[in-house]
């Protein structure tokens, strides 16, 4: 009986390394053979970097007309430039795995390596996750790394610039605290990624189906929709069941409140860890109902892959 007992736990822990260890080297492989995903990351904290150096020929004045102004408008103009800089990542991150989903599995269609990869032992579970481990998971995780290393690199030009003109770098450390904004970052990152979970699964789902065209197949649907909504109803719901899961985590994830500048109201930036709202977050409908249609489409393009041959 102990023998027994011994081989199934033995094969149990076979299957999960086995599991493991393919999985691991599938999001390997996708990492070697797409490298938009760290190169497009990387262009742009070049090219950001690149024009900050040129931005700080002018800092020492813009930073002199800052420290004029009141304590919470000072503060957002110094941050500014960092939180341009992230965010500018953000919406670059989502573009590259967008496309990536789209381009995943139709592209070993469109170049018959479809044959080459189902000859492997690797299940089309294992493949299809790995590809969902893109977005969901590698890419956010670079783009945190990236984002920080700039904005590092950012406040040294910024205290070169500023003590080459015999002024004093404090004001950028007493204003912008960078542990509190790396982890806003990286709180934003995981409720974007969590929330834009339904879109990936179905550029997903799309890329396993469709013969050519992903991205009309992905996108001209809803549009469609949109339009025969408005035209015959005269309304708007599909417009605004897009804009939400595009944009609604913000409300969702935080606090916003909204800067003053001379008395008023000039944005909603998110300052302060007292903003987060993680227990709205996780505790709402629009979460768990787009996770939910996430792993329906997940589940479609496993099945979809094992069935499908190249085109």
């Amino acid at each position: 009986m102990s023998e027994l007992t011994l081989a199934d736990s033995s094969n149990e822990n076979t299957k999960t390394t086995s599991f493991t260890h393919l999985f691991y080297w599938s999001v390997r492989r996708e990492i070697w053979e797409n490298k938009s995903i760290y190169l497009a990351p990387l262009i742009l904290a070049v090219i950001q970097l690149v024009g900050f150096a040129i931005f700080a020929a002018g800092l020492p004045a813009r930073r002199q007309a800052a420290l004029h102004l009141d304590p919470a408008a000072q503060r957002a103009a110094i941050e500014a430039p960092y939180e341009i800089a992230g965010w500018m990542m953000i919406f670059t991150a989502f573009i590259v795995g967008a496309f990536y989903c789209l381009d995943a599995l139709h592209g070993e269609r469109r170049d018959r390596s479809i044959l080459f990869w189902k000859s492997l032992p690797v299940s089309d579970r294992t493949t299809v996750l790995a590809k969902a481990a893109i977005p969901l998971a590698v890419l956010p995780l670079f783009t945190f790394v990236v984002v920080v290393a700039t904005q590092l690199l950012m406040l040294l030009i910024t205290t070169i610039a500023l003590l080459a003109n015999g002024m004093s770098p404090a004001t950028t450390w007493t204003s912008v605290d960078f542990l509190e904004q790396a982890l806003i970052f990286l709180y934003t990152l995981v409720a974007l990624t969590l929330w834009h979970a339904p879109i990936y699964g179905w550029f997903l789902l799309v890329s396993a189906w469709a013969r050519r065209a992903t991205f009309l197949w992905a996108v001209l649907p809803w549009l469609g929709l949109a339009a025969l909504e408005k035209i015959a109803f005269q309304t708007s719901r599909v417009g605004a069941f897009l804009g939400y899961r595009f944009t609604g985590w913000m409300k969702e994830a935080f606090d916003l409140q909204p800067h003053l500048e001379r008395g008023r109201h000039y944005s909603s930036a998110i300052h302060s860890l007292s903003q987060l709202a993680p227990e709205r977050f996780l505790s709402t409908t629009g979460l768990w109902l787009g996770l939910a249609v996430a792993f329906a489409f997940f589940l479609g393009a496993i099945r979809l892959r094992r069935s499908s041959g190249p085109l």
